[in-house]
């Protein structure tokens, strides 16, 4: 069975205004928690994404560091934008 992330919460943990940089902290379904770095010109692009350590990689089901949320960054973004979660977060 291959994982689907599904996003339920987005909080804006820091930004940049001035450079158009931001930090989300993004919670899935299965209980996993992310932190993604986004730059926001010229447009919304996610440059990294991490797993928090708080729980065992859904992946790997490694409880330390590993790389396994890289892999799902296009659908990380694409329910970011589609779902508008960065327009959520920015407003909070």
């Amino acid at each position: 069975m291959s994982y689907r992330p599904k996003i339920t919460n987005v909080t804006k943990a820091s930004s940049n205004d001035k450079e158009g940089l931001y930090e989300f902290i993004i919670k899935t379904a299965d209980g996993t928690q992310c932190r993604a770095f986004y730059s926001r010109n010229p447009e919304w692009k996610m440059t990294n994404i991490s797993r928090l350590l708080k729980t065992p990689c859904p992946v790997c089901r490694k409880d330390f560091i590993c790389k396994c949320m890289d892999a799902y960054t296009a659908e990380f973004e694409d329910q970011m934008i589609g779902d508008q979660w960065i327009e959520k977060a920015i407003a909070e």
